[in-house]
């Protein structure tokens, strides 16, 4: 009798499972042949960059948006779609998949710009949190740190910052800055050279502020600010006209 009613129970399991796969074929068979009404595009911006709309993530698609109506979702490599919309470096991430309503939706997140790079020789370009580089957009202008010099360059060239050990402090020493409400006040620009040495230039005083390279990021701002509270409320805010932090243990102002 237990071994009856094992394979009696085994039977309804495999059944039940027979059963699923079979709801889930036809579901997946169907939702193929499905027809698509229209296609929805949802952008998730929470810092509000604009630098794309939807109709440019429509032609990031290669799709004719009008001809893809009433065409059935099978028509659609919704892979290949995905592929092309992330290869915009504004696009941190893309999904696309149909509703119960019959439309495609296009789910895009724009990545968040953490410094523009400015150069005279050519067009400027932005650094992303995540250290990807992103050309300038003409829908759009970001508001944070200006990046220049001859390192520059050399930062265009790449797809990201991080592929580097120097890049990986730059975005170290940004990210610092804009966390603290002070220094994303006060640090209007990072000049840095070919050796990736950076010259600060505050919002507020006439000083250059010699960083060196990023490195010592946490005691090199804690001797800035040393500097902004003890030392320039005494001697005037236009006393000096170059500040240096490299030295271990002392501030150089002259």
């Amino acid at each position: 009798m237990k071994i009856n009613f094992n394979i009696r129970k085994r039977v309804k399991i495999i059944i039940a499972v027979l059963i699923v796969c079979g709801i889930i074929a036809f579901a997946e068979r169907h939702q193929s042949s499905a027809s698509i009404r229209d296609i929805t595009i949802k952008m998730v911006n929470v810092n509000e960059n604009h630098f794309l709309d939807e109709s440019d993530i429509v032609n990031l698609m290669q799709l004719n948006k009008e001809t893809l109506k009433g065409a059935t979702l099978d028509r659609v490599n919704l892979k290949d779609v995905e592929k092309k919309i992330k290869s915009e470096p504004f696009i941190k991430d893309a999904q696309l998949y149909s509703d119960l309503k019959g439309n495609l939706v296009v789910k895009t997140e724009l990545r968040r710009p953490i410094a523009r790079l400015v150069r005279n020789d050519g067009p400027d370009g932005y650094i992303a949190e995540d250290g990807t580089v992103m050309p300038v957009s003409d829908k759009f202008t970001a508001r944070v740190v200006l990046m220049s010099g001859s390192y520059v360059n050399q930062l265009l060239k790449q797809n990201n910052v991080n592929d580097t050990e120097d890049g990986k402090n730059l975005i170290a020493l940004l990210n610092v800055i804009r966390e603290d409400d002070f220094w994303a006040a006060q640090i209007a620009q990072l000049d840095i050279d070919s050796k990736a040495r950076i010259t600060l230039f505050p919002q507020v005083g006439d000083e250059k502020i010699e960083f060196g390279k990023p490195e010592n990021i946490e005691g090199k701002l804690k001797k800035l600010m040393i500097f902004y509270k003890e030392i320039l409320p005494r001697m005037g805010w236009n006393k000096y006209g170059r500040v240096n932090l490299e030295y271990e243990g002392q501030i150089v102002a002259e």
